[in-house]
């Protein structure tokens, strides 16, 4: 076992922005530059660092209210897009396992998209897609595009969901999920265990009883969730 101490989790922010069109809901995704250390090439939400900018003094919360800052001043950064940071939900928190080398404490918002266009900056961003849910899901079991874990599981939660008000108004009435996941090696890929998973405690990924996991298949991911 390595004495090497856990890397401390930077602290970041992401906002899942939701639109309606008649065939259900859509989601903008961004295309990271390819050439990017981290997750290059992938789609993932706009967001990034929570910067010293971000903090407001006084803030009941001042992590939250930092990581709303910096999920509005990414999204504006990257895609050109104004969000109110009061209408945003906060979503769920995810830590990046102990095992990475890089690490990242991410708060996830969810907010009704506006009407400006998207603009990608160019840089760190080289393309933007609005997909549907099951869309994006299916291009990435197809290998067509690249979800990190955290992606795959918040598009594969806001799935059900027909109209962007139907969203919004269910995850207003609902606590923060949050994410620290624990990872096993099972035979045909990886197992990514959640808190609420009977295996999460033990990392006994063969225990018997609730399932709260995402297994990160050669076949294919699948996203395990209780009922």
């Amino acid at each position: 076992m390595s004495d090497t101490a856990p890397v401390t989790p930077s602290p970041s922010a992401t906002v899942i922005l939701l639109r309606d069109t008649n065939d259900g809901i859509e989601t903008l995704l961004l295309r990271r530059n390819s050439k990017l250390a981290f997750h290059g090439g992938a789609w993932v939400f706009p967001g990034g660092h929570i910067d010293e900018e971000d903090h407001v003094a006084g803030a009941a919360d001042k992590m939250l209210a930092a990581a709303q800052n910096a999920a509005v001043r990414e999204a504006q950064e990257e895609a050109n897009l104004v969000i109110d940071p009061e209408k945003m939900i906060f979503f769920s928190h995810w830590t990046t396992p102990i095992v990475q080398p890089r690490r990242f404490s991410t708060w996830f918002f969810v907010a009704a998209a506006g009407e400006d266009e998207v603009q990608v900056d160019g840089g760190e961003i080289h393309d933007h897609g609005w997909m549907r849910p099951e869309k994006a899901l299916a291009a990435q079991k197809a290998g067509d595009i690249e979800l990190p874990p955290p992606t795959f599981v918040s598009i594969t939660k806001l799935s059900p969901f027909q109209t962007v008000d139907e969203a919004l108004t269910s995850l207003r009435g609902r606590e923060p999920e949050v994410f620290f996941p624990r990872i096993q090696k099972v035979s045909d890929g990886v197992c990514c265990l959640y808190q609420g998973d009977v295996g999460f405690e033990t990392e006994n990924v063969d225990a018997s009883g609730v399932r709260h996991r995402l297994l990160m298949l050669k076949s294919g991911w699948r996203y395990e969730q209780p009922e």
